[in-house]
């Protein structure tokens, strides 16, 4: 048994990004994101909750007490976070479909709430620092599917409480996760 405390990681810094589908991301750690990708700004200090699951289903035969097979029937990827910088990007990701508008010039705004929103996919991308180790996570297809509520009160941030659902694009990735952690060296 081989135990190093060197790989030990934290999520000490990060940022969720969204962008338009189809947007391209940064294929390396050292290009910047560009514009397209809108920085949804400060999470709570609960950070970010990344899910990976697969389901099966079991194959069994008379012969055997046992699965003779197991098939693999669904993956799926979630990234959730609350989101407690109320901006025009947090705002309207969390009401699909809304818009914002001027009532007054640079004092007063309206938000429209459609009453069914369709579906809306984005891209988006999570960067997260321990140190000089990054770590970008970048979903090229995915939709926010689950809001929780918003709770309003003297002693705690407003949070826009959101879960992202990965699709599986035209690749064959459902999502690319980039790092220049030396413990992913596979020399090592």
């Amino acid at each position: 048994m081989s135990l190093d405390a060197d790989n030990v990681r934290a999520a000490l810094n990060g940022a969720i990004y969204m962008a338009p589908k189809g947007t391209t991301a940064p294929a390396d750690l050292a290009t910047p994101w560009d514009a397209a990708w809108i920085d949804l700004g400060y999470m709570s200090d609960d950070g970010v909750s990344m899910d990976y699951s697969t389901d099966t289903e079991d194959v069994n035969a008379w012969q055997s007490l046992s699965p003779v097979r197991r098939i693999l029937t669904s993956v799926d990827m979630t990234l959730g976070f609350t989101a407690i910088e109320l901006k025009a990007r947090t705002i309207t990701a969390f009401f699909p479909g809304s818009t914002i508008s001027e009532v007054v010039a640079d004092t007063v705004y309206r938000l429209d709430i459609p009453a069914a929103p369709g579906p809306q996919e984005f891209a988006f991308g999570l960067e997260w620092l321990d140190g000089a180790i990054i770590n970008r996570l970048v979903i090229p297809r995915g939709e926010i599917t689950d809001r929780g509520t918003i709770t309003l009160g003297r002693s705690a941030a407003v949070g826009l409480e959101m879960t992202v659902s990965a699709y599986a694009s035209s690749a064959p990735e459902i999502a690319t996760w980039l790092s220049n952690d030396p413990a992913w060296d596979l020399a090592a």
